[in-house]
Parts: C-alpha cells; sequence; structure tokens
C-alpha cells in the first residue's frame, strides 16, 4: 500500500508539534532542498551525482554508515563535489527500537566512517534524519543531549516503492513550493531510478526560479526565518 498522499497532512500535523526538528525553510524564499537516503551505492550514488554536476545543483545525502564502509570512494566522491553529509544511523534501523546506547554507537559509527572517508572533522557530522522518518520526543531528547540535528522533511514522494520515474516526478512538481525539503534515495530501495527521476525533476524547478540550498543553509534560513 502506497502512502504518498497522506505525507503532505502528517508534515503539517507534525511541523508544528516538534519545532526544533528542520521540517523545511522560509516560505518567503524560493530556496529548497534535495536530500536523499540510504546511500551511498555503488551504482546508483555515482548516476546521480553525474546528473547533480550537469545542472550544477547542491544536495545533501544522509549516508547509512555499513554503505560509507563498502563504498569509502563513493562517499568521498559525494564530499568532493560540496554535497552536505548527514547521518542516518549505521544500519537501516528503526531509532525507536533501538536502546539510548545503541542508537548513541549507531550515530557515533556512522560520523566515524564518514570522517575517515571523506577526510571531514567528526564534528562537521551533526544532521541525522531517522530511517523511515519514525522517532519519539525520547529520540529527539538524546539527539539535543548528544548534539545532533535532527532533519526531517516536507515533500516525500515515496519513490522507495518504485512507482515509476514519472509519477515520483508528478508527485514532486505537484507539491513543491518555497522552502520544501525533498526526500529521495540513492540506495538499495528507490535508487535504480533515482539519476532518471532528477534528470527530469531539475529543468522544470530551475524553470520555476527555485535555488537549490544545502541542508546546512536551511538550518540558517529556518533559524533566521522561524
Amino acid at each position: 500500500m502506497q502512502f504518498a498522499s497522506f505525507y503532505p497532512y502528517l508534515y503539517r500535523l507534525l511541523q508544528p508539534a516538534f519545532p526544533d526538528c528542520l521540517w523545511s525553510g522560509s516560505a518567503a524564499r524560493s530556496a529548497i532542498a534535495l536530500t536523499f537516503d540510504d546511500g551511498p551505492h555503488s551504482t546508483y550514488t555515482p548516476q546521480l551525482l553525474k546528473v547533480l554536476e550537469r545542472y550544477q545543483v547542491t544536495a545533501s545525502f544522509f549516508f547509512l554508515g555499513f554503505c560509507v564502509h563498502h563504498a569509502p570512494e563513493i562517499a568521498r566522491q559525494v564530499a568532493d563535489q560540496g554535497h552536505w553529509l548527514g547521518l542516518h544511523g549505521y544500519y537501516h534501523q528503526s531509532f525507536v527500537r533501538l536502546s539510548a546506547a545503541q542508537l548513541k554507537q549507531s550515530l557515533e559509527q556512522t560520523q566515524l566512517e564518514i570522517a575517515k572517508a571523506c577526510h571531514l572533522p567528526v564534528m562537521t557530522l551533526q544532521d541525522v534524519r531517522p530511517p523511515n522518518g519514525l522517532f519519539t520526543p525520547r529520540t529527539l531528547a538524546l539527539l539535543r543531549q548528544w548534539h545532533y540535528r535532527p532533519v526531517m522533511w516536507s515533500l516525500v514522494p515515496e519513490d522507495w516503492v518504485h512507482p515509476g520515474v514519472s509519477v515520483v516526478t508528478q508527485r514532486v512538481l505537484n507539491q513543491v513550493n518555497n522552502g520544501s525539503l525533498i526526500v529521495l534515495h540513492d540506495g538499495h530501495y528507490g535508487g535504480s531510478d533515482v539519476a532518471a527521476t532528477v534528470e527530469a525533476l531539475l529543468p522544470p524547478l530551475l524553470d520555476q526560479g527555485y535555488e537549490f540550498v544545502t541542508i546546512n543553509q536551511l538550518w540558517q534560513i529556518h533559524s533566521a526565518n522561524p
């Protein structure tokens, strides 16, 4: 069963309830963020990077630690092209099901894998998106306690169920607006279509005047326009 049509309602419900998370940018600016979860993937991520480079678009990637471990050169390529990096946990495990110690270990291991592969300081890897967007107030309290920044979403076209490039593209174009934080996937689920999807999305979004920013830039916009 697909739930793409319910995500806009879920966003409107959750965003005001958890304002300490990053859900979107500012409605007053045409800046939007294109983000990718579950990578890096040895095939799908390089294909995606070529499209982003062709259009000179900077995006943000939320890596799984074990994927970085198995494809460190791909992770480094993402960083070298100037994209912003965040954490998605070591494995694709629900944060809600992990103990505090397990969650802390998962995030720290992922930080270390990314830092080693991409030659980055660990302290710069602060942004965390929970797998499947699942969290509780306890999850957020722990993230804040450990000085991480929780990142969520405002536009989820459900690409991981493979509805087709045209369907995912149309969902994004129908829902996008100023400040949108878009979630796509370059991992095992959804990644096989991600390059083609982004290839189809970028021309109309650029034609509509949208500016692509990183998650770090979106935090800055969010802070200036809470």
